[in-house]
């Protein structure tokens, strides 16, 4: 019995070094709300053992009030303005996972940012799907009382220029997190090969 335990313990650093190199900079995750960059990025970040971080959060720490009281009593100008500044702030930080807000990567001057100093990755879903997952929760302020299809078609079609402008582009699906992940991590390695 001893010998698989040596085969385990020989075979975790090797997929450790495996995956060194995609601990050398930050990855952003950018894209449609509800794709999952939160839910994923958690979990990305657990698999390569990087810290883990929200920008949306960290925007909500910054401001002291959360990002729906932020648009209704700044407006989404005032809300982009805090997030450039804090994602900046955040990407002078050691390396970790980035969830971003869904128009984050829109700015040019964000975009270009996170271009410089991390390593981007547009996570990318049919509209349909992403409609079901935001429906499920009242903390979206862009789709609140309106019809998350229609919202999300407009979003894409404004959007999805910019999101194409990241490094690395990952198709997702109605799959377990994890299936996320590994397509990451494959997309992670392709890129730098």
């Amino acid at each position: 019995m001893t010998e698989p335990d040596q085969n385990l313990e020989t075979a975790a650093p090797s997929k450790a070094d495996d995956l060194a190199p995609l601990r050398e900079k930050t990855i952003v995750l950018v894209g449609l709300m509800g794709v999952g960059k939160s839910s994923v990025g958690r979990r990305l970040a657990g698999v390569l053992g990087l810290p883990f971080r929200d920008a949306d959060h960290e925007v909500e720490a910054a401001a002291g009030r959360s990002i729906s009281e932020i648009f209704a009593e700044l407006g989404e100008a005032a809300f982009r303005d805090g997030e450039r500044r804090v994602i900046g702030r955040l990407l002078d930080e050691p390396p970790h996972v980035l969830a971003t807000g869904g128009g984050a990567f829109v700015n040019p001057e964000t975009r270009a940012l996170i271009n410089q100093k991390a390593v981007s990755v547009w996570l990318k879903a049919d509209v349909e799907l992403l409609a079901r997952r935001v429906s499920r929760k009242d903390n979206r302020p862009l789709v609140k009382g309106k019809d998350p299809v229609e919202v999300l078609t407009q979003l894409a079609q404004v959007r999805n220029p910019a999101y194409a402008e990241a490094q690395v582009h990952v198709q997702t699906g109605d799959t377990p997190h994890m299936v996320a992940v590994d397509a990451i991590l494959a997309a992670l390695r392709q890129s730098r090969a």
